[in-house]
Formats: structure tokens, C-alpha cells, sequence
């Protein structure tokens, strides 16, 4: 019998201006936007930028994109610097931006039996909005990272973290969410409900549909008194498990490679306390001794016009001329700092503003996660590697020759473990993607490179210089953070056209790979968490709505790993896949 399927021809989708005319929801898109990201490293023109402001009308994109087979993406503030939000195919992408979805819905929502103030958001909300709407309440948020431009679910999507080792993933405040999956159906998510799809969602990486409402804990408000100093490298790594990091609340270091000095952060939250007024008979809340009154932050040469276009520009010569770099970064910490040890300034500013970090340029970043106690070795071989020391020394197969780097390297720590290993109930869920080490305070390493003026720079030299930093933080156990320029396991996106690079211990000898290369780098990483959320997402958008190119050559990349019913090549049972999509399933939200 002839085969007639080829005859039968392809059923071609629907045109979207005709389906968003058969109804009365507003579809609020416009054509011809250029999405950029804040750095300015990816540019993409999608075929549709669409800013809904209700569930009603997020619920209309998702229906209409998967009728017309479109592929959506969710963008935030765009401060990745990676392609993560730039679609490898425009024409067949819609982005969807949050940002007039924004408001605060609910002061007391259901805490699902946790302890403490709780505020009910739509996920479109800005941080600095978020933070504004909590101290009209008298509130603040427990920890948070290095900018407040983010939306709240931009931030927990990409495991956004502070500094502190009595906090860990801004995720892990989240008592419940909301997310909208490919079915246009809603799903509440909390560790008591829907918890593989919550789990999931935490890291979401924007391939589980779109989350649309954020409940979060929150504390009392507070003001933060920090100190910073400058030590010499020497004097940091040796006080490294001497208090350096649990002296205080939040701590954070700045390590200046060529000046040989790092720039230590701490800081100590300052409360309310009741008073009760002798001559009023009356109770007030006041301010705890050291925070009544708020102090300004020390001179910064950056802040000033001439600073910050000086330096640029110093960074931009270097460019064309890179040895001169040293020179520059050693001037440059000179005059922004001075030289010697000790504290440099101090001041009480409100907590959240304590915390921001002027990110100065655009810039291209790699941080990776490892073990803390990891830090004195990692930082002492990437220190010799810089300064072209012996092999022995450093031991990273990669020549250092014509590389320099720009300042600082930020180190920042958390731990996760205190939340998760908790005997207290509810214990809090962990993300399947979360990067931080399960069962011990983690170490956060950034190696950022500066675009001065937008330039470029040296590519070859940059895929070399995170090429050897991600060999040591692999021979640690690390990982990258998801929204960073990290090259290893298909994220090397700002690499592109340039050669290989050339892997060689001492003498030219070769040097065995590391585990865990190309597609089973996440297997290696990851273990069992990065297959369970491979199929809860598989799970949630059978159609493939919100899976994208990044995702694709990422996490999704060993996909179909791990389905072996005797166990993997990574020595783990695949139980957790066996028949998953058999029991997976989540209950949605009564409409």
C-alpha cells in the first residue's frame, strides 16, 4: 500500500492578529522593539514585545503564543549579561515583560505555617518597589544582592544571592508562588502544595511557564552600621576561618589582584526597640543605640564624574595596550582606597541601601559557587596563576600568557544549609537548581572583565582567562551562576569565533579532562536535581513554550541522560525518571 502520509499536508497555525481580534482582552504588544541587556552584551528583535497587566491578559499571550506556536520569554530588567533572554530565532519569539504587572495585593496571605510578616506581590515588581512598599510597612527584606533594579522574579529565577552565612538564595524566602504553565492554567506552589513544581520554580531559569505572583517573608524594617578596611591578601586569607565571615551579619570582600590587598565589607543590622518616655508616660519605637541618626558613605572617587570616566577611559587604553593594566589597577585602588591596612569608612545607612554595589561599567561576569572552605587554596592558585608562577603552583593547564585582568574579583558567601537542614517545621524547600553547596557554607568567586566604552576587548584572552577560572572551580566541586558568562556546558556565548583553547600541563604535557564534559557537565553538577527538573519541565510544557535556544545547549542539553533503569554513567539509580510523567501531577488554582 502506498504511504499517504506525505500528502497530507501540515496543519499551518493561526495568524495572531486574527485570534486577538476574536476577543475583547487587551493584547498589549508592540513590534520593532530591540531588547538589549543592561550591559549591553546581547541584542535581540523579537517578533512581539507584549506587557500585559493583568492575569487575564498573561493568560491570553500564553493561549495565543501556543496556538500559533511561538516560543515566549520572560524579561525582566535584562541585567544578566548573557544571551539567556536573546532569542537564537526573533522571528519565532515573544518576550514578555512583567513590569506594568507590579502591584502588592496582600499584607496577611497565607503563610503556609511559616513565622514572620509575609507581603503578596505581582511577580512584575522591581526590588527597589518591593523594598519602597516594605518600609511603608515597617519592613525590609532579609538579605538581598548587589542591585535592586530586578524584578522579584527575575531575581529568584537565576539564584540571585547576598552576602551573609546566616542567609542563602533569595529564593529561599519565598513562602509561595503562583506560575502560569503552558495550559494557561494557574498553580499555587508552596512546600506543602504542588513541592516538585515549587522546587522547580525556585530556579526556574524561565523554562516552567510564567510566574505571576510572589509571596515572600519579610523582617522589621532595619539600618545597617558597616565598616570596610583594607587588608593585605595575606592578612584576609589567614583570618579567613577567624571571623572574617561570621563576625558580623552580612560581610562581603573585594580582592584587588595587583595591588595584592583586598576590601572588606561587614556589617551588623540596627532594629527598633520599645522606650518607654518618663515625662509622657507613653511607648514609641525607637531606634537602637548607633542607628538614630544615618551617616553618609565615604568620599568615593568612582561617584565622581572625573573618576568614573577617568578610569574608563584608563581601561579603555589598556585595552590596546594590556600590559599597562596593573598600572592601571593599581592607581586606580591608590586613589579610590589609599594603601595602607585598616578601616577606610564607616556609616549607618538604611539596610537595603547598605547593601547596593555600583556596578560601575558594562561588563562581562563569571562567578562560581564552591565550598568555603575551599577559598584560601582557590584564591592563592588563581593569584599564582595571574602572576605567571611556576606549574607547581597553580597547577591550571591553561597558559596565563597575555592575560590580564580587571579589579576587583567580588568574593561573597552564604549558607543554605542552615535553612534546609533545619528539624524545625516547615523546613524550607531547596531549589532543584540551586547553586549554592548543600550541607556547608558556600563560597561565591566573580571574575568580571569591564566593556569600557561598550569595547569589546580582547576575546581571546577573555575565554582563556575563564577558561583556567573555571578549571578551578571545577577541581572544587563548583558551579556557575546561572545568569553569568560562564563557558563550560554550552554557556559560552561571548565567546563565539574564537579558537579553542589549548589545555596543557607542565612541559606541554596533555592533561586529562575533567569529568563531566559537554552535555554531562550538569549530570556531573547536579546529580538527580537537574533530571527531576529536566522532567518537571517536560512535564509543564509538553509543547515547549518557554524552552529556548540558551536552554537548549544548557540545561537541557543531556536532557534524555539519566533514563537507564539500572542507573546512569554517573553511578546514581535513575529511579526519580522512571515513570515521572506517571506521577507528576499538580493541582491548579480554582479559576
Amino acid at each position: 500500500m502506498a504511504d499517504i502520509s506525505s500528502s497530507i499536508p501540515e496543519l499551518t497555525p493561526p495568524d495572531w492578529r486574527l485570534l486577538i481580534a476574536q476577543t475583547s482582552i487587551p493584547f498589549r504588544y508592540k513590534e520593532g522593539h530591540i531588547h538589549h541587556t543592561w550591559a549591553k552584551t546581547h541584542f535581540s528583535r523579537p517578533e512581539l514585545y507584549l506587557q500585559p497587566q493583568t492575569v487575564e491578559e498573561i493568560q491570553h499571550i500564553v493561549h495565543t503564543a501556543r496556538r500559533c506556536r511561538r516560543k515566549l520569554t520572560v524579561i525582566g530588567s535584562g541585567h544578566s549579561p548573557s544571551d539567556m533572554t536573546s532569542s537564537t530565532v526573533p522571528s519565532n519569539t515573544w518576550l514578555v515583560n512583567l513590569d506594568n504587572f507590579n502591584r502588592v495585593l496582600d499584607d496577611n496571605p497565607d503563610t503556609h505555617g511559616f513565622d514572620g510578616p509575609c507581603i503578596t506581590v505581582e511577580a512584575g515588581i522591581r526590588i527597589y518597589h518591593l523594598i519602597a512598599e516594605l518600609n511603608k510597612r515597617g519592613l525590609g527584606l532579609p538579605s538581598m544582592g548587589s542591585i535592586m533594579e530586578q524584578s522579584i522574579a527575575g531575581a529568584i529565577a537565576t539564584a540571585t544571592h547576598g552576602s551573609s552565612l546566616r542567609h542563602g538564595l533569595l529564593s529561599e524566602n519565598i513562602v509561595s508562588l503562583r506560575i502560569m504553565l503552558s495550559d494557561g492554567k494557574s498553580y499555587t506552589c508552596a512546600h506543602d502544595k504542588n513541592r516538585e513544581l515549587f522546587e522547580a520554580a525556585l530556579v526556574s531559569l524561565g523554562g516552567l511557564g510564567i510566574i505571576t505572583h510572589v509571596t515572600y517573608a519579610a523582617v522589621p524594617q532595619y539600618r545597617l552600621h558597616w565598616k570596610q578596611e583594607i587588608r593585605t591578601l595575606e592578612h584576609m586569607l589567614e583570618s579567613w576561618d577567624k571571623g572574617l565571615w561570621d563576625q558580623k551579619e552580612f560581610s562581603r570582600a573585594w580582592w584587588f589582584p595587583y595591588s595584592e590587598r583586598a576590601i572588606v565589607w561587614r556589617a551588623e543590622k540596627i532594629g527598633k526597640v520599645e522606650h518607654f518616655d518618663e515625662e509622657t508616660k507613653q511607648w514609641s519605637e525607637r531606634w537602637e543605640a548607633g542607628g538614630e541618626e544615618l551617616g553618609k558613605p565615604p568620599y568615593s572617587w568612582y561617584g565622581t564624574w572625573m573618576g568614573y570616566h577617568a578610569y574608563q577611559m584608563m581601561l579603555w587604553v589598556a585595552r590596546w595596550i594590556p600590559w599597562l593594566t596593573p598600572y592601571v589597577e593599581r592607581f586606580v585602588f591608590r586613589t579610590q582606597y589609599g594603601w595602607e591596612e585598616g578601616v577606610i569608612g564607616e556609616a549607618v545607612q538604611q539596610g537595603e541601601e547598605a547593601l547596593l554595589l555600583d556596578c560601575l561599567f558594562s561588563q562581562y561576569v563569571n562567578e562560581w559557587a564552591i565550598p568555603l572552605h575551599h577559598g584560601p587554596a582557590a584564591i592563592s592558585r588563581l593569584r599564582a596563576w595571574l602572576f605567571r608562577r611556576p606549574y607547581s603552583e597553580h597547577q591550571i593547564p591553561i597558559s596565563p600568557a597575555g592575560v590580564y585582568v580587571h579589579a576587583p574579583i567580588e568574593v561573597r558567601v552564604t549558607d543554605s544549609s542552615l535553612h534546609h537542614a533545619t528539624t524545625q517545621a516547615p523546613a524550607r524547600a531547596r531549589a532543584l537548581l540551586d547553586t549554592s553547596c548543600p550541607d556547608g557554607p558556600t563560597l561565591y568567586l566573580n571574575a568580571t572583565l569591564y566593556r569600557p566604552y561598550l569595547s569589546r576587548g580582547n576575546a581571546e584572552m577573555r575565554r582563556r582567562y575563564y577558561t583556567a577560572f573555571e578549571w578551578l572551580m571545577r577541581e572544587y566541586g563548583g558551579k556557575p551562576h546561572w545568569g553569568k558568562n560562564f563557558v563550560v556546558g554550552g554557556g559560552g556565548e561571548v565567546e563565539k569565533g574564537v579558537n579553542d583553547v589549548r589545555i596543557e600541563g607542565e612541559d606541554g604535557e596533555s592533561v586529562k579532562a575533567l569529568p563531566g564534559e559537554g552535555e554531562g557537565v550538569w549530570d556531573e553538577m547536579y546529580g538527580a536535581a537537574v533530571r527531576r527538573w529536566r522532567a518537571v519541565r517536560k512535564r509543564v510544557d509538553p509543547d515547549g513554550v518557554f524552552r529556548t535556544g540558551w536552554l537548549d545547549r544548557t540545561v537541557l542539553a543531556g536532557e534524555g541522560t539519566g533514563e537507564n533503569e539500572e542507573g546512569d554513567r554517573y553511578g546514581e539509580a535513575s529511579t526519580v525518571l522512571v515513570g515521572v510523567e506517571e506521577v507528576l501531577e499538580f493541582v491548579p488554582d480554582v479559576e
